[in-house]
């Protein structure tokens, strides 16, 4: 059976790597629980993070439950009533995304001794894949500057309150930005600009301003050392502010393997590429793979392999697909110095992140298995899903 293996050697790396940029530039870093809720680690990453950042009720729920003591923040574009006394009993930030959310549930959480946070919209788009980016035209995450003050208009011809009186609502502590997707510095640079000049007149009246994730920050070549001097530079202009990073994907970022094993190899296609069908399913076990798109990285046993259609020099090319039965369920082309046979396994690089928390059970595909490498080298399986993992969901 197929498995996740989560190595805590590389994931502590990662995690001394963001504390250091944490101590150096004197800010906070949370762990975005929608890229690795594996809460069974969740007491090594408390160790060197300050809490961890919520999408929701449930994801907020764990990061109180198994990371107890620690900052616990909550964004969504628009929360239910219902859910609210439950939230602002775990959380201590939340982050709303409209002023029609202020409006509805500020007061309720300042009542909490909750920290109410506005998520704006710089407008400045870096994302290169549409889909990830948050400042895209009709973007429906965050409120625009533009927005704000039209709100306030309307509030201040509805409550005959000057309209400069609106400008800043009281029920608001800080401004919460997200825009990168897998980005550096020299990104974080452009929106930051973006954000101060938009923004920027509300800083003083705030207590504390979150520039999100999609910071890169544990890939090999970020400019670490450019990120704290970005960092200690806006502290210094607003040294009363608190200020936050909220990365998921650095924490985690190739820290985990997804194990394949191959099922069935078809004969060479008119473009001399077989289909090497695995037991993993790009569809069900690594949607990123559609969703960016992007081809994983593939490890074998004393095996090189090159990705992409590289065919030249005799190599054995193949595409990998899975077991499902949605005709674009490949997961990419790899091409190989001898021939693939059943029953070889297959490794695919950095899947601790996103995987885990977006697999499903489509064409009732059983999940894979989760397990840790620990320090010492031994493999320990946290948890192992069935048939009864698949029929719960469904009624």
């Amino acid at each position: 059976m197929p498995r996740y293996i989560i190595d805590e050697v590389k994931l502590e790396a990662n995690l001394q790597v963001l504390t250091s940029v944490r101590e150096r530039a004197g800010v906070k870093i949370l762990l975005a629980q929608k890229a690795f809720s594996c809460f069974e680690l969740y007491p090594l990453v408390a160790k060197y993070l300050d809490g961890a950042t919520a999408s929701g009720l449930f994801e907020a729920r764990l990061a109180h439950e198994e990371m107890p003591g620690k900052e616990n923040h909550v964004f969504a574009p628009a929360f239910r009533a219902e859910d609210m006394p439950e939230l602002l009993r775990v959380v201590n930030h939340i982050v709303l995304n409209s002023p029609r959310q202020v409006e509805k549930f500020g007061a309720q959480a300042r009542a909490a001794g909750v920290s109410v946070g506005l998520r704006v919209n710089p407008e400045v788009s870096v994302a290169t894949t549409p889909a990830y980016d948050p400042c895209r035209p009709g973007s429906r995450l965050g409120t625009t500057r533009g927005a704000w003050e039209s709100y306030c208009s309307q509030i201040s011809i509805a409550t005959n309150v000057h309209k400069s009186q609106m400008s800043i609502p009281s029920l608001v502590d800080g401004l919460h930005f997200h825009c990168l997707c897998e980005q550096g510095v020299e990104e974080l640079r452009k929106v930051l600009a973006g954000f101060e000049e938009k923004f920027g007149d509300l800083l003083p009246q705030m207590k504390w301003v979150n520039f999100g994730g999609g910071h890169h920050i544990t890939r090999a070549d970020y400019d670490v050392d450019g990120l704290v001097e970005l960092l200690q530079d806006f502290k210094c202009r607003y040294p009363h502010l608190t200020v936050y990073l909220e990365p998921g994907e650095a924490v985690a970022l190739d820290a985990g393997t997804l194990e394949a094993t191959v099922l069935e190899i078809q004969p060479p296609g008119a473009d001399g590429i077989s289909n090497a069908i695995l037991d993993v399913s790009a569809a069900c076990h690594m949607p990123d793979v559609l969703e960016m798109p992007y081809t994983p990285r593939v490890q074998m046993e004393n095996v090189k392999c090159k990705m992409e259609n590289d065919v030249s020099g005799g190599s054995y090319a193949y595409r990998f697909g899975g077991p499902t039965c949605l005709a674009g369920d490949e997961i990419g082309t790899y091409t190989f110095p001898h021939p693939l046979a059943e029953g070889d396994r297959v490794v695919f690089e950095d899947m601790a992140i996103y995987s885990m928390v977006k697999n499903n059970t489509f064409n009732g595909m059983p999940l894979p298995s989760i397990a840790v490498r620990r320090i010492d080298g031994t493999v320990e399986t946290l948890k192992a899903f069935g048939y009864a993992d698949f029929k719960c969901r469904l009624g």
